[in-house]
């Protein structure tokens, strides 16, 4: 798995969302190792299927993973009240731009309880275009095993989880786009 990563603030996601904060640093080892652990129980690995799911979007209208079959698609599981996750958002929105959507997609999944009146002004504040989804029930997060935001999985275009990343990443940097580059050139 590659590795680029901001150091620092990484926010832990408590059993009860709506309790969470972001823990101001520490030792991400452990909140890195529950996760994976996590994930291993509800059957979310790396190389295995990513498991499908149909969230709303903040027009309110239904958006399944499987529509994006054929495209790597970058899943990124935040909020808006977790500084790493509005850190990394504007990386994302230029990575965004990069690619060309016949290749590639980026769903964020917001587990803000408040949903679209939260998210609707953050994407506005920020310029964001691609697609955010709410997960206000934090349904989606737990099938995933998330325990940490950002936390991103990557999927190829077969359907598979590649890589899963803990905390915020520069997805602009040359490595981030090397590595979308190099997972769209696979079939």
């Amino acid at each position: 798995m590659e590795h680029f990563r901001f150091r620092g603030t990484m926010c832990l996601l408590m059993l009860v969302v709506a309790a969470s904060a972001c823990d101001g640093g520490g030792d991400d080892s452990r909140a890195e190792s529950a996760t994976i652990q996590a994930q291993e129980r509800s059957g979310v690995r790396i190389g295995g299927p990513a498991p499908d799911f149909q969230l709303r979007n903040l027009d309110g209208q239904p958006v399944a993973l499987s529509s994006y079959q054929g495209r790597v698609v970058m899943l990124n599981f935040w909020a808006t009240w977790c500084g790493p996750c509005r850190i990394e958002m504007p990386a994302m929105e230029q990575l965004y731009r990069e690619f060309p959507r016949r290749d590639f997609e980026i769903l964020a999944v917001s587990t803000d309880a408040q949903g679209p009146s939260v998210t609707r002004p953050f994407r506005d504040e920020l310029s964001l275009t691609f697609p955010i989804l709410h997960d206000s029930d934090f349904r989606i997060g737990l099938m995933y095993g998330t325990r940490t935001l950002p936390m991103t999985f990557l999927v190829n275009r077969r359907g598979i989880i590649t890589h899963r990343i803990f905390g915020a990443r520069d997805w602009y940097s040359p490595e981030a786009k090397q590595l979308i580059q190099t997972l769209i050139r696979t079939p």
